[in-house]
């Protein structure tokens, strides 16, 4: 389990022109919901974005104010399109001893046997949803892919249990498989050599006459 604070201030208006004003000003205005009645909040744009470089939905975080200490989730964000910038975060609040439903991310380990061979990896998800206690929960789940041959794929199922924690995403998911070149590549390369083949031919013939 991974866990990182963050300070935060109340918030008592919770209008457009307040948030915009909010954001001119490096701040990142946000909701806390889940246990109580949601709350405004207002995080430092700066501090978060130097704690989360990717946000993730499998961190814990302690949000805490003068008064006050959140346990929380991110559970949404939104982001400007032009800028990439964090307009808003919505925060989900736990409870530490009770049962919690989020996503862990994937991360694939290692150079497959099929990739070193000539295929190609290709990954179809990059998290899982898991549910355990707060305590249980995995920063991310590794998995070795390096036995993979091409052909050969790993699913779900396939996933060494987590103490713990238990994957509520279906079992018979593919998470990833390393597949053969496609023919549209292949052919693509054989393309392209023989034109470079017809080049030079070409340029031997012109070489050939102007000698004549």
């Amino acid at each position: 389990m991974e866990e990182k604070t963050l300070t935060i201030l109340l918030k008592s208006k919770n209008t457009k022109r307040e948030n915009r004003r909010l954001r001119r000003e490096g701040k990142i205005p946000a909701v806390i919901y889940g246990k109580t009645d949601s709350q405004g909040i207002i995080i430092d744009e700066h501090e978060f974005n130097t704690k989360f470089p990717v946000i993730s939905e499998s961190i814990i975080i302690n949000l805490k104010s003068d008064s006050s200490v959140h346990n929380v989730l991110i559970k949404d964000y939104q982001e400007n399109i032009i800028t990439g910038r964090v307009q808003h975060i919505d925060f989900y609040e736990i409870e530490r001893g009770k049962i919690l439903r989020t996503n862990a991310p994937v991360h694939l380990k290692g150079t497959s046997i099929g990739v070193k061979e000539g295929g190609v990896l290709e990954t179809l998800m990059h998290e899982l949803e898991v549910e355990c206690l707060p305590k249980d929960l995995p920063k991310e789940i590794l998995i070795d892919i390096s036995a993979l041959e091409v052909g050969d794929s790993i699913h779900v199922r396939d996933i060494e249990p987590l103490s713990g924690v238990r994957i509520i995403t279906s079992q018979d998911q593919v998470i990833c498989i390393v597949e053969h070149r496609r023919v549209e590549e292949v052919a693509e390369v054989v393309e392209e050599e023989e034109e470079e083949g017809e080049g030079v031919l070409e340029e031997e013939e012109e070489a050939e006459s102007s000698e004549e």
